[in-house]
């Protein structure tokens, strides 16, 4: 395939092959909307996959076990070899080719001052209508006549009133730090690495609105002083080995999607700072279908991974809102959870083996068994540590099938404690979807506001009778209101049955169906919300998302209390204009659920709004902390939040944290100042 896997990965397949079996042939990839695949078509694509991959691991210093899960006839045994495997063709600069979606000019394809890809984002046409550009997503090219109302109505936006913000990177950047010495050594290493200014500036942030309104006004601190892209696990060891040597700083980059201020580089550090990009470190090592697990790069793309999978029948299940760009590694370097973790779990569930570089050493265990009682479980050190210890380099994950059916839904409530009580039976039940979300009603109002125009006058007239229906002949205010999203995974009778009991649960609470077009435009829509804050800073706009975690007896008083706090604290700070303030239940527990806040407000007549905002957010997340909610549900703590974390763990945690960083990494080399 074209995104395909590694030479050992192909070398395996050939000698897996047999002359009954036709060549390996990537089968269709996405599972079929609607209607389940005929038993005549999955028997060949079965065949086609791979019956087995081993690669198991060795200790350090010691030879490569001779293990398999094979079967005699097809075994397949794959070392681990101390150099990075070749890659077909090689790039021009005798480096290896990556085969993901990100290049090493990330700004190539990718906004250097905002989310996501350059020909992506929401505007606004000649006529006044919103519109999202480019090709890529379902919203694209789409007319949302919606979009400017809702603007004007929810923060008393004008399109006459607009920021004029930098539009190229060329930016008067810190010289940088690197003596003749360790130049040469990173030389030595024939390992790409750039010092040019974008990409230097383009790693030296991730996604907080104080990082991206800084981009746009010009205004950068401390930036890496080298870029380097290693391709293997020993390059990193090389690289970790290099920086030690010379008490260079190392801050890992992987997809760049950090909301927590993770990638900030300290200001004051004085020792040169080497971003070290794993973005060309995005290659499944081997599939192991006997045990449904895949032996990964940490560097890949969840897009990436998914897509690769998919093309021998697989996949993780594991999709972040950031998927697109997110990588593997800092998904284990964030304890990160996914839409669909009710089936496929978060990512300490779908971990089976970590491969960690750090100043002391390689962290691995010794096999990869399910579970072990061998004390703590260092993975636990490992996920979570956001790039404070090493570099994760390899992961062995989880893998199963393409769900051969799947579905989507929607249910409207006439208020959101009806959604929230009805969300809670169906855990309780536990017969929860693959993913299941509640929008309060301003963030349903939200999602209106992106609703594309309607092509059909029949389309048109049967979304005005459904609204007549719900609102006038159901009693529901449509000010009040709530809407559930649903997507069902699995098996056509075990989806149809779901389906069903979630259906008949919703009921119980005054839930009204509606429809699968609801459902699918709510969840794609996740992969594109993202753009709309770029829009909002255009026009005086600024926001930023927060989550949590809380037990379900706190769940609606943490809701109502965050938002009250968001909007009392902008009248007392001055800001004149009514905030947004909206939340949503994006995950569900036994015990518990994860709350997802979306904030923003209109800045003019502020001088300082970036100060107005975090001081506003940090009384919001002391209210959820008085609340009983959690630091954090799945975005981390970094440097954003970690004012919190001794209250959070304790002061005895966090100071076992602090003793594993001082064994681990005595010098500081992974010097990003997260957490600790």
């Amino acid at each position: 395939p074209r995104h395909g896997p590694a030479p050992a990965f192909a070398a395996a397949v050939k000698a897996a092959g047999s002359a009954d079996r036709s060549p390996l042939t990537p089968p269709h990839s996405q599972p079929q909307h609607g209607r389940m695949a005929s038993e005549e078509r999955e028997q060949p694509r079965a065949r086609q996959r791979l019956r087995v991959m081993a690669g198991h691991l060795r200790r350090p210093g010691t030879g490569p076990a001779a293990t398999s899960t094979a079967e005699p006839a097809t075994a397949t045994t794959t070392t681990t070899t101390t150099e990075c495997p070749a890659l077909e063709p090689a790039a021009a600069d005798g480096a290896a080719k990556a085969t993901g979606s990100i290049p090493r000019r990330r700004q190539e394809i990718l906004k250097w001052n905002g989310w996501g890809y350059r020909d992506s984002k929401f505007t606004f046409n000649k006529k006044g209508q919103g519109e999202f550009t480019g090709k890529r997503y379902r919203l694209s090219g789409m007319v949302l006549p919606a979009l400017k109302e809702w603007m004007e109505k929810s923060f008393g936006a004008s399109l006459e009133h607009k920021t004029t913000p930098r539009t190229t990177p060329n930016l008067d950047l810190p010289l940088s730090i690197l003596n003749e010495e360790c130049l040469k050594d990173i030389k030595d290493l024939n390992i790409p690495f750039s010092q040019d200014p974008e990409d230097r500036l383009i790693r030296s942030h991730g996604h907080c609105l104080h990082e991206i309104f800084a981009l746009r006004e010009g205004k950068v601190q401390r930036v890496p002083d080298v870029v380097i892209w290693p391709s293997c696990h020993s390059d990193v060891v090389k690289i970790v080995h290099l920086a030690s040597k010379h008490n260079v700083c190392i801050i890992p980059f992987g997809g760049g999607t950090s909301v927590s201020d993770a990638l900030e580089c300290p200001t004051d550090e004085k020792r040169t700072i080497v971003s070290l990009d794993t973005s060309q470190m995005n290659r499944i090592m081997w599939i192991d279908e006997k045990n449904l697990t895949a032996h990964v790069e940490a560097g890949i793309t969840g897009q990436d991974l998914e897509r690769q999978l998919s093309e021998y029948g697989y996949c993780t299940g594991h999709e972040p809102d950031s998927m697109e760009f997110s990588s593997l590694g800092g998904w284990v370097a964030t304890r990160a959870s996914g839409m669909k973790k009710n089936i496929y779990g978060n990512i300490e569930d779908l971990i089976v083996h970590i491969k960690m570089v750090t100043p002391r050493g390689i962290v691995e265990k010794s096999c990869q068994g399910p579970r072990m009682s061998t004390g703590p479980d260092i993975y636990h050190f490992i996920m979570g540590s956001e790039g404070t210890l090493g570099v994760v380099t390899e992961v062995t994950i989880k893998i199963r099938s393409l769900p051969e059916y799947q579905k989507y839904g929607s249910i409207v409530f006439p208020d959101f404690e009806s959604g929230v009580a009805c969300l809670r039976e169906v855990a309780r039940q536990r017969c929860a979807p693959a993913s299941i979300r509640l929008m309060d009603n301003t963030q349903f109002q939200f999602g209106h506001a992106l609703k594309p125009q309607v092509a059909s006058i029949f389309t048109s007239f049967l979304d005005g009778l459904k609204k007549f229906y719900i609102t006038k002949f159901k009693g529901f205010d449509p000010n009040e209101l709530c809407v559930t999203t649903l997507l069902f995974e699995g098996t056509r009778e075990k989806v149809l049955q779901q389906e069903k009991h979630v259906y008949d649960i919703a009921a119980k609470f005054g839930g009204l169906a509606a429809g699968e077009d609801n459902g699918q435009r709510g969840y794609m829509l996740t992969f594109v919300i993202a753009y709309i804050r770029d829009l909002g800073m255009d026009y005086y706009i600024i926001g930023e998302s927060f989550e949590t975690s809380a037990p379900w007896d706190r769940v609606l008083d943490l809701c109502r209390n965050v938002k009250e706090k968001l909007v009392k604290e902008c009248k007392e700070k001055g800001v004149q204009f009514i905030p947004l303030a909206t939340c949503r239940v994006t995950q569900t527990y036994d015990a518990g659920a994860c709350v997802y806040f979306y904030f923003a407000f209109n800045y003019r007549g502020i001088s300082d709004p970036i100060s107005v905002f975090e001081q506003i957010e940090a009384s919001a997340r002391e209210e959820i902390l008085e609340n009983g909610g959690s630091l954090s549900h799945h975005h981390g703590v970094g440097k954003l939040r970690k004012r919190w974390l001794k209250e959070s763990i304790s002061d005895v945690g966090l100071g076992m944290l602090k003793s594993v960083k001082e064994y681990v990494d005595p010098n500081n080399i992974f010097g990003n100042r997260n957490l600790l």
